[in-house]
């Protein structure tokens, strides 16, 4: 991937690079025109894993996808302390300036997810929608020190190990498999990517973000201001997202949920053809207005909405 500014005419693909407010570089790609979608990668994915939906959505959208900090040939700052959940949005807020982007749909898988969310409570103003995929690990209060500490195992294995070894076995989690069931195809090419990854740029991302993210269940109180259009998708084999997602629609007053059956956690790539349909159906009900916001008599304290003496 070419570090300088370049245009494949063939496809219609610009690649730039974006500097953020502390002086970090990331590298970025915009294909097509009309209004912006800007994709946000998972951790164990880049720009690269979003290739399905720019092939889907570029012919009649704007496509932007980048790699986070940490993520060649963005730069990969080597202290801890320059990567964090507000790192994240920075991020998306730096590509999304240096691509003369005012305001865009915002997808994000996992820890794109996570970063996705809070980009729709701190800038709200600049997102026309947020579609928040397999978003939740470690944010349940019984599992976030269990999370946290797997994620300095993660950071451990990472320098002492190298990406290739790391990747070998990180790509057959619990939530992965399904995917190697579903496309082996697609999952050897994800697992070959993985490996591509900076050793160091992933374990800091682990220690920075990943481990010191706060938990979505001590953010009710701001999730429930969101009032951008959203959408939550889980697959219904991803087992850290399903409760938080459960919580995160009750939570948002303009949120729905979508279940994908029989996926886990690679959503976009495991079960595509379903992803893409979810994503245009949410935009395009978005663009004409008519997207709901949670009428309060949905949410009551009894069962039936009756109110009853026990």
């Amino acid at each position: 991937m070419p570090l300088d500014d370049a245009t494949d005419i063939t496809t219609a693909t610009t690649t730039a690079m974006a500097t953020t407010p502390d002086g970090v570089s990331i590298c970025y790609q915009s294909t097509g025109s009309g209004i912006p979608i800007v994709f946000v990668h998972e951790f164990a994915g880049d720009m690269r894993s979003w290739e399905p939906q720019v092939q889907r959505f570029s012919g009649s959208y704007r496509t932007v996808t980048f790699n986070a900090r940490g993520y060649p040939p963005s730069a990969v700052p080597e202290s801890v302390s320059s990567y964090s959940q507000d790192h994240a949005v920075a991020d998306i807020v730096a590509v999304m300036d240096a691509a003369g982007i005012d305001k865009a749909h915002i997808v994000g898988l996992s820890m794109g997810g996570f970063a996705t969310l809070h980009f729709g409570m701190q800038h709200p103003e600049r997102a026309l929608s947020l579609c928040v995929a397999g978003c939740g690990y470690g944010a349940e209060p019984g599992e976030r020190e269990k999370f946290r500490a797997e994620a300095k195992v993660i950071a451990e294995q990472l320098i002492d190990s190298g990406m290739q070894a790391f990747a070998q076995k990180y790509a057959y989690g619990p939530t992965r498999v399904q995917f190697a069931r579903a496309n082996p195809r697609g999952f050897e090419l994800f697992k070959q990517q993985l490996s591509e990854h900076s050793a160091l740029g992933s374990a800091n991302t682990q220690l920075g973000v990943q481990r010191e993210r706060p938990s979505l269940y001590d953010l009710k109180d701001r999730l429930a201001k969101i009032t951008v259009p959203t959408l939550i998708v889980n697959g219904d084999e991803d087992w850290g997202c399903a409760r938080p997602g459960i919580m995160l629609k009750e939570t948002i007053p303009s949120a729905a949920l979508a279940v994908i059956p029989n996926c886990g956690h690679t959503m976009n790539l495991e079960a595509t053809d379903a992803f893409n349909a979810l994503l245009a159906n949410f935009w395009a009900t978005v663009q004409t207005g008519r997207w709901p916001m949670r009428d309060p008599r949905a949410v009551s304290k009894t069962i039936t909405g009756i109110e009853t003496d026990l």
